[in-house]
């Protein structure tokens, strides 16, 4: 495993917010979702598309809080424009789970 510093950790802007929308992505190379984040007033709704569909449906990930970088380059996911990496972790088949806070936060707080 590679080192870093705490600068570099702080370089990483990692923030929670809140699924307001979300679609299925049949053109995906790999099953997705596509998700509407938002991040709060100075943030605002970002774009992501996940690959969360072994756990969640769009219909029941709207509402759901998330951690996701916020400051990574957009990336053109097929015909979508990917702006934010919204986190997970493996289960124990490596199907995404997501990360979410586990007490109410504001929408756009960043993780320390």
């Amino acid at each position: 495993m590679n080192q870093i510093d705490f600068d570099d950790f702080l370089r990483v802007d990692i923030r929670k917010g809140t699924v307001v929308n979300a679609e299925p992505f049949p053109e995906a190379r790999k099953p997705a979702i596509k998700l509407w984040v938002d991040f709060g007033d100075a943030l605002g709704i970002r774009k992501s598309s996940a690959q969360i569909t072994k756990h969640y449906t769009p219909e029941g990930v709207i509402g759901k809080d998330v951690m996701a970088v916020i400051n990574f380059p957009p990336r053109q996911i097929g015909k979508f424009m990917s702006e934010v990496l919204v986190l997970g972790v493996p289960d124990e088949t490596g199907e995404v789970v997501l990360l979410t806070p586990d007490h109410p936060v504001p929408d756009g707080g960043r993780l320390f």
